[in-house]
């Protein structure tokens, strides 16, 4: 067997995440799964790697993700694939190919990770985690308003409301913004000697990106550049009035932000995301929109379509940032197990293990862990008390032979021996568990 002296490392911008980690992960996923089970989402599930043209027809070829952040490579068969670097494209090739589109609506939700070859750096990574939510099937604006009240209701449970705002902007319908993209062209000629280079590799092939800027000084150019809302066709700009008056109605404060637009092509009308200020400069934290022209692009029929997605490595940066009393009391709390089986004797340690199947399988949702070795009964407390047991059950050589266990009530500071039939009743008593 060869030997290597060097160790293997991580690749670059993509990050393990321990089990003292994974504690929060889970509750932020968890939390948000809860919200969109209570109003009817989902999930779906499909694959990482996905044929490299249904990212080229979805997103664009003359976006940043296409022309230069793609994991793309050749199979064995010479076919060209990607990992994936967003979730809706393959969501709604998933939807078409199974026939979910089809005169039905459907609320979806799925999370997993995302790649994108970029420079890594705080809360950007090259494997990223998204969560995202996705309805199809309907057209007026009180789903774009359902998604946002699952955001902001989320927000709220986490306890970082207070440190994310909503801004929002219709980008129209594509004929519309054919029109605007002609005359945000020619302004942007006449000043193209204020551009940076990054901004005059857009002028042609993706110019409203350029709203996007972060250029201090290209955004006050801006300033003085025609204004996209005024090219709006009539059905969007309805559209978008409507949705302002629903989040009013329902207190939601939010911005309209005339150059928020997004990276990918396929978005129209409505646009929104949630950012932040807390993590040193501004982040975004959610983005979502409409895409009601995708389904059909991708080889489905006309289907409308809105959704968000939510990176979960800036959410929990942010709950780090701002200290967030439920991140801590889980960031600093071990495995919670609600009873710890200890054995002493070979015996006892065979009777040990049917004992805790038994309990199992009357008491399935307990937290019960077995000590497994040889330590003596002080290792064995000490093991016990790192995982915060409240209930200790032991079996010596002599409670084999008998059929007993020993119970110890660690809140009540309480001992007592109990037949094995009697167990299960004694637990479900002492955990309250119905």
């Amino acid at each position: 067997m060869i030997k290597y002296n060097t160790k293997i490392q991580s690749i670059r911008g993509m990050h393990d995440y321990l089990p003292q980690d994974t504690t929060i992960w889970q509750y932020v996923e968890n939390t948000l799964i809860t919200i969109l089970n209570s109003y009817g989402y989902r999930e779906i599930r499909f694959p990482i790697v996905e044929d490299t043209n249904l990212f080229k027809r979805s997103i664009g070829e003359m976006t940043d993700v296409i022309e230069k952040e793609m994991y793309s490579f050749n199979d064995r068969n010479n076919k060209n694939l990607t990992l994936r670097p967003e979730g809706t494209s393959g969501c709604v090739r998933a939807g078409i190919e199974h026939g979910l589109f089809y005169k039905k609506e459907q609320r979806l939700w799925y999370l997993g990770p995302m790649f994108r070859y970029e420079r890594p750096q705080k809360g950007r990574y090259r494997q990223f985690h998204q969560f995202s939510a996705e309805a199809f099937g309907q057209i007026g604006p009180d789903i774009d308003v359902e998604l946002i009240l699952i955001t902001a209701r989320y927000w709220k449970q986490l306890g970082i409301s207070h440190h994310l705002s909503l801004e929002l902007n219709s980008i129209g319908s594509l004929s519309s913004r054919s029109n605007y993209r002609k005359k945000l062209i020619t302004f942007l000629e006449k000043h193209s000697n204020n551009l940076d280079h990054n901004d005059l590799r857009r002028l042609y092939s993706n110019p409203m990106r350029i709203l996007d800027t972060k250029n201090s000084k290209t955004k006050e150019l801006l300033l003085h550049a025609p204004m996209l809302s005024d090219y709006l066709d009539n059905d969007s700009h309805t559209h978008f009035s409507e949705l302002c008056q629903l989040l009013d109605l329902l207190k939601i404060p939010y911005t309209v932000n005339p150059y928020l637009v997004r990276g990918l092509d396929y978005y129209n009308k409505t646009v929104f995301e949630w950012v932040t200020d807390s993590l040193g400069v501004k982040k975004t934290i959610c983005a979502g929109g409409r895409y009601d022209e995708l389904v059909q692009e991708l080889g489905g029929d006309a289907v409308p379509a809105v959704g968000f997605s939510i990176g979960l490595e800036r959410v929990i940066l942010l709950m780090q940032e701002i200290d967030n009393k439920a991140f801590l009391d889980k960031k600093n709390t071990r495995i919670d197990i609600d009873v710890y089986l200890i054995s002493l004797g070979d015996n006892a340690k065979k009777y040990s293990i049917l004992l805790s199947e038994h309990i199992h399988s009357i008491l399935p949702s307990i937290r019960l862990m077995v000590h497994h070795g040889k330590n003596n009964i002080k290792k064995q407390l000490h093991s016990a008390n790192k995982h915060k047991t409240r209930t200790i059950l032991i079996i010596n050589e002599k409670n084999y032979l008998t059929k007993t266990v020993i119970l110890k009530n660690l809140q009540l500071g309480t001992q007592e021996t109990l037949q094995h039939d009697e167990i299960t009743e004694r637990l479900r008593h002492i955990l309250y568990i119905n």
